[in-house]
């Protein structure tokens, strides 16, 4: 059986990808970094996956994570948390937090996970944002944070490739999870004015994305715009 491991596993992108890997044939193991209600929920929706408490952020654990697999085919690097506040506001606190989480956790994960997949191959597909592409207004850390990880996903395509890695980048726009629950509905709706399809997206539509990125064999180092025309 194929093994995947998930990152922010237990809610919104991360929980959809878990179901469809899951769904797939893969066992799926998934991380979660402090609500153990999101996971007790997780685990009664999944029971097929485990979910793991887990902080991206410390390299010490992590290292403990990975000592539970023996081989690695997927990783995927979803964790991730939002800013929405502007750059003037912002503390180093803050900074710190988000550029850990978002990119931090995905460095330490994928030198773990390479670890495991050097010498069958394995797939890895970091979730990065669409304003990591192109900038969000009072979103200035945040989309820092996922440019990075649009770079880092590139750069280690190239670098992995040789010993059969892949490593792709899904960089959703408007999707209707938690995160965006900060809109009011006035707010909601103008940004779907803005979206060609007229509507947000939904959590599995990345999950199908993700899917895609680990299935296809000849696909590396690209990013995947789920976002319904937005950024073109």
């Amino acid at each position: 059986m194929k093994r995947a491991l998930v990152t922010g596993g237990t809610r919104g992108i991360g929980l959809a990808v878990v179901k469809k890997l899951a769904g797939e044939g893969y066992f799926v193991t998934a991380t979660y970094s402090a609500s153990e209600a999101d996971a007790a929920r997780a685990r009664e929706l999944i029971p097929a996956a485990e979910f793991v408490r887990t902080d991206v952020r410390r390299e010490e654990e992590i290292e403990a994570l990975f000592r539970r697999f023996s081989s690695l085919d997927a990783l995927v690097n979803n964790a991730g948390v939002d800013l929405f506040k502007q750059v003037q506001d912002t503390t180093a606190e803050e900074y710190a937090q988000v550029m850990d989480v978002n990119m931090r956790g995905a460095f330490f994960c994928t030198k773990y996970a390479v670890k495991k997949m050097l010498d069958m191959g394995g797939a890895i597909v970091n979730i990065a944002s669409v304003w990591g592409e192109c900038g969000g207004s009072c979103e200035s850390v945040y989309s820092a944070s996922k440019g990075a990880l649009i770079a880092f996903t590139k750069a280690t395509a190239k670098e992995l490739a040789p010993s059969g890695i892949r490593v792709n980048c899904v960089s959703p726009g408007a999707i209707d999870t938690g995160m965006n629950a900060r809109l009011s509905a006035e707010e909601k709706k103008d940004l779907e004015g803005e979206i060609p399809f007229g509507r947000f997206g939904t959590p599995e539509e990345v999950a199908e994305a993700v899917s895609f990125l680990l299935s296809v064999r000849y696909i590396t180092g690209q990013v995947l715009g789920v976002n319904g025309g937005f950024c073109l």
